[in-house]
């Protein structure tokens, strides 16, 4: 009876201890939370006394769970030092916080799809970087806005200038999203981040389509992902020069607007020089969207034969034409007026031949498209970025899987089943025990999406191989994201408790509203820090600044939101698997 009586005292004190206690982000956490049967995991980043952590319920009566923390680790990445609380074998619903001696970390949930928040809000931010139509309140609440950029005079810049389009034809070129924080158009970002919803769709067919964003097309029976993806589809084949298949790079202002509103930006618009990059790019979004459309021609009747055509006639541009690079200082040499805003500009474009022409077989078994496979077939694995899509090309094939090809088709598997252990093991060293920062190299420009990136190279090793290690490993980068990191942020705004509050994002700064456009991706830790900007912390994975100064580290983009449209759905989608 004294011993009861000892540990009910114990808990008491404990009680009155964590009452009088502030919230502070000393221990970092998954700030949305957690599935019943996943692993839980939270980070102590101060040194701590006591060798014990407690489960309490958010309202700070009741503790749940008690255990014992990690021994200390030192991070590769920076100069802090951490301590691991696992509990992940605590499974019961509920609202809690966790406690290690005299702090707590930000309240978090235990509960089937506890990552549905992220999954809408990372998709629907989409929305709200469509330009060309008005934002309604009944979609866009508090952020709704007027129209901006309606682009039906946009000017052929000098660059792109030939015999049928002269400098200064006007075309038509509306829709599409802003690429990121400023108001321009790129057919190279576009290319990966609109391939990327693609490709959750096709991966993730059931699910999507239950998935409602609230976005004017909700109710036309299709899925949101797709009608999104659409929206920016339909721009992109406004960049195509119907004479002879071409595509131009970028539809621009000369140089970036001011932290204005969309409908305040009224500067000339240009679409710039056509690029093979940029064809090739294009090309290959087409040829994925006409395969993918077909099975939706009552509601969008002749769309996915115009995607196929315009997919082959700049296929057919880029191989008369396989070398036009877009370098854009040479460019602002030779023509004007010099455009300054995002280049893009890629010097290598084996790995864009290698992708249009895996789009292209998949949606029209041409084996002369396999040819080109074959011969730009690069047999190495390496993360998706704008300027390296040669992945995206390996993921279509495996999910398609042709039959006339398995050996090739089972050495490209092995290449994802590899890679994907080789950055699981990332987890073993890591101080915070997530994937990313195996290597300092992974804290760069955008940093947050090869977090989620290196989680769809891991979700498509559990596609193969169903091990559920890769499923566990994806969800460390999520909760990474969502706030188990170094900085404390959770990084998708409007998220946690925590969240990025001022980004590099134009419509976030100029509407007057206190809160950030919801449901974007911040770059994340970027030890280059190339805006200029005052950094308190500057280690690889601690080089983040919460300021719309930072433009290194704190901007939003298409780029970085799709990867995150992908694992933060997958992993809803497949939540029964842990």
């Amino acid at each position: 009876m004294k011993a009861l009586t000892t540990y009910f005292f114990i808990i008491a004190c404990l009680v009155n201890q964590i009452q009088a206690q502030q919230l502070d982000d000393h221990i970092r956490v998954n700030q949305l939370g957690f599935y019943p049967g996943a692993p839980k995991i939270a980070i102590v980043v101060y040194d701590s006394v006591d060798n014990n952590f407690y489960v309490v319920n958010s309202n700070k009566h009741d503790t749940v769970y008690n255990g014992k923390l990690s021994n200390i680790h030192h991070s590769n990445n920076s100069s802090l030092t951490t301590r691991i609380a696992d509990f992940s074998s605590f499974n019961k619903t509920g609202n809690y916080i966790v406690v290690a001696g005299d702090k707590q970390s930000y309240p978090f949930s235990i509960e089937e799809n506890v990552l549905h928040t992220v999954a809408v809000a990372s998709l629907k931010g989409f929305y709200y970087q469509r330009m060309s139509m008005p934002l309604e309140e009944k979609y866009a609440g508090k952020w709704a806005r007027a129209e901006g950029h309606p682009d039906t005079v946009v000017y052929i810049h000098s660059s792109a200038a030939t015999t049928q389009r002269p400098e200064g034809t006007i075309i038509k070129s509306p829709g599409g999203w802003y690429d990121a924080g400023d108001y321009n158009k790129y057919v190279v970002n576009s290319g990966i981040s609109v391939a990327t919803l693609l490709s959750a769709y096709e991966d993730y067919p059931g699910y999507f389509k239950t998935l409602k964003t609230n976005i004017p097309e909700s109710n036309n029976g299709v899925p949101d992902i797709l009608n999104e993806a659409l929206y920016n589809i339909r721009w992109m084949l406004t960049m195509q020069d119907p004479k002879d298949g071409g595509v131009y790079h970028k539809c621009t202002n000369a140089k970036f607007d001011a932290m204005i509103m969309p409908d305040k930006a009224t500067e000339k618009r240009y679409v710039v020089q056509k690029s093979t990059a940029a064809t090739l790019d294009f090309a290959a979004v087409c040829a994925q969207a006409s395969r993918i459309f077909s099975k939706y021609k009552k509601q969008f009747p002749g769309l996915a034969d115009s995607c196929l055509k315009a997919a082959i006639k700049a296929h057919q541009w880029a191989e008369i034409n396989p070398r036009v690079y877009y370098f854009q200082f040479k460019m602002n040499k030779q023509f004007q007026p010099a455009v300054i805003t995002g280049d893009y500009g890629d010097g290598n474009i084996t790995d864009e031949f290698f992708w249009a022409a895996c789009e292209l077989y998949a949606t029209t078994n041409n084996e002369n498209y396999w040819r080109v496979i074959d011969s730009t077939n690069q047999h190495k694995m390496s993360l998706p970025s704008w300027s390296n899509v040669y992945t995206l090309g390996m993921y279509t094939l495996l999910r398609l899987h042709p039959a006339k090809h398995l050996m090739d088709i089972e050495g490209m598997s092995n290449l994802v089943v590899a890679f994907a252990d080789s950055i699981t093991n990332n987890i073993n060293t890591s101080a915070f025990e997530t994937v990313i920062g195996g290597s300092r190299r992974d804290f760069n420009w955008g940093s947050n999406s090869n977090a989620a990136n290196q989680s769809i190279v891991l979700l498509n090793a559990y596609r193969i191989i169903k091990s559920k290690k890769y499923l566990d490993a994806a969800l460390t980068n999520l909760d990474y994201i969502l706030g188990r990191n170094a900085t404390g942020y959770c990084f998708v705004t409007g998220i946690g408790t925590k969240s990025t509050m001022h980004p590099h994002h134009r419509p976030s700064v100029a509407d007057g509203i206190n809160e950030p456009v919801p449901g974007l991706m911040a770059g994340g830790p970027n030890p280059g820090r190339q805006d200029g900007c005052k950094y308190e912390f500057t280690e690889p994975e601690t080089a983040y600044v919460d300021s719309d100064c930072a433009y290194a580290s704190n901007e939003i983009a298409i780029n970085w939101n799709a990867p995150l449209v992908y694992i933060s759905n997958a992993i809803e989608a497949l939540q029964k698997n842990f």
